[in-house]
């Protein structure tokens, strides 16, 4: 999933801005949108849904014949974008959140990081030109999309089962304890290295489809680093191709590793020379 941010100060046009995104970009793929509601509270006092959640429930999923809407303790961003990757978005437009790390389209003066292209007013944007950018962007994805890409993918049928690997940020090794990790790539090499990797695992009998993506940036511990997923005829073909496919990751990928601990930092390939 490509994911973009549009932002700006109340009344600068956002919304519109959003609505000529997604209409083009609908063209293109599955659209989803995030917006950001400073001032609302969806879920008003009174409602059978907020007497549910008073009661104690974590999550309350309201459905009508022509709505389902999750309400939830867990409101991040993040949280927000894993379920549009989970429900097989192609891209996602976010309204707001200025002060993200999301690449952003800035809409006049307003003051923020990460802007890919500043505007003065929705009416002067290049709808082509923006699309473009965003097709260009590192994708999002999680476990659950990567799955989704599979099943649609058209050897499917020919899979008996799907495996899936996922690693995390390990918080303690030994007497060490881990805040976060650092990764950082090499820009396009990376994701060329990674569809070589995948390109050649396919082609090994039995397997239908193999996937990998690696977060890159700061992932905190017990956060998710890495997903691979495979398909294949038979369990006794996929098993070694998943652990092929992290091995050949760690060994031939260009994709550097910065341990946070709370008592220093490093990169790890050079505490390993």
């Amino acid at each position: 999933m490509k994911v973009i941010s549009v932002v700006g100060y109340k009344k600068s046009g956002k919304t519109t801005l959003v609505e000529r995104l997604v209409s083009s970009l609908r063209k293109h793929g599955t659209v989803g949108t995030v917006k950001h509601l400073h001032e609302h509270n969806i879920g008003q006092k009174g409602t059978d849904t907020q007497k549910h959640t008073e009661a104690g429930a974590d999550v309350v999923v309201a459905v009508t014949k022509g709505e389902l809407v999750k309400f939830s303790k867990n409101n991040t961003l993040a949280a927000a974008l894993d379920e549009l990757a989970d429900s097989g978005m192609d891209f996602g437009v976010v309204e707001g959140f200025k002060d993200s790390s999301l690449p952003k389209i800035a809409l006049g003066s307003i003051e923020t990081t990460n802007v890919i292209e500043a505007i003065e007013k929705p009416e002067d944007a290049d709808i082509g030109k923006l699309v473009n950018i965003i097709m260009e962007l590192p994708e999002y994805h999680t476990l659950e999309s990567l799955v989704r890409k599979i099943r649609a993918a058209g050897r499917i049928e020919q899979a008996g089962a799907i495996g899936t690997f996922t690693g995390i940020v390990r918080e303690v090794t030994g007497n060490t304890k881990t805040e976060y990790l650092e990764f950082e790539e090499y820009a396009g090499i990376a994701r060329a290295k990674l569809d070589n990797i995948c390109s050649e695992l396919k082609a090994k009998d039995g397997i239908t489809d193999v996937l990998i993506h690696h977060r890159t940036g700061i992932i905190r511990a017990g956060e998710d680093i890495v997903y691979i997923v495979v398909a294949a005829g038979h369990r006794e073909q996929l098993f070694p191709v998943l652990r092929d496919a992290i091995e050949r990751l760690k060994e031939e990928v260009p994709i550097w590793k910065k341990e946070h601990t709370l008592e220093s930092e490093w990169w790890v390939h050079d505490s390993e020379k």
